[in-house]
C-alpha cells in the first residue's frame, strides 16, 4: 500500500461520482479505506456516498470511524451530527435524534 495508490484511488472515486457513478465510486473508496483504514478523507467521502444511495447505517459507520481517527477535530463532530440528522431523515428513527445532538455537543467540547 502507497499513499499514491491511495490517493489515485480517491481521484478516480471523483471522477466517477462526477458521471453519476456513485456505486462505482463506492468501490474505488472502499479499496482506499481497506488499503488505509486512517484515509479521513476516504471515509468522509464513503459517508456522503452513501447517503445519497440511501444507506444510511453505512453513512454513519464511515462518518464515525472520521470520529474515531480524528476525535479532537470539532468539524469531524459536526459532520457527524449532520450524518444522524440525514439518517434520521432517511428512517424516521428517533435514535439518530439522540446520537446527533450528542455529537453536536461533543462538537463543542472537543
Amino acid at each position: 500500500m502507497t499513499e499514491e495508490q491511495v490517493l489515485t484511488l480517491e481521484k478516480e472515486a471523483e471522477q466517477l461520482k462526477s458521471d453519476g457513478k456513485l456505486d462505482e465510486a463506492i468501490d474505488k473508496l472502499k479499496q482506499a479505506t481497506e488499503m488505509d483504514d486512517r484515509f479521513v478523507r476516504g471515509h468522509m467521502a464513503l459517508s456522503v456516498l452513501y447517503h445519497q444511495v440511501e444507506d444510511h447505517e453505512k453513512s454513519c459507520h464511515h462518518a464515525e470511524r472520521v470520529v474515531e481517527i480524528e476525535p479532537e477535530d470539532q468539524f469531524n463532530w459536526s459532520a457527524l451530527s449532520v450524518t444522524y440528522q440525514r439518517a434520521f431523515e432517511g428512517t424516521r428513527d428517533p435514535l439518530f435524534i439522540q446520537k446527533a445532538e450528542d455529537a453536536m455537543a461533543r462538537s463543542r467540547t472537543s
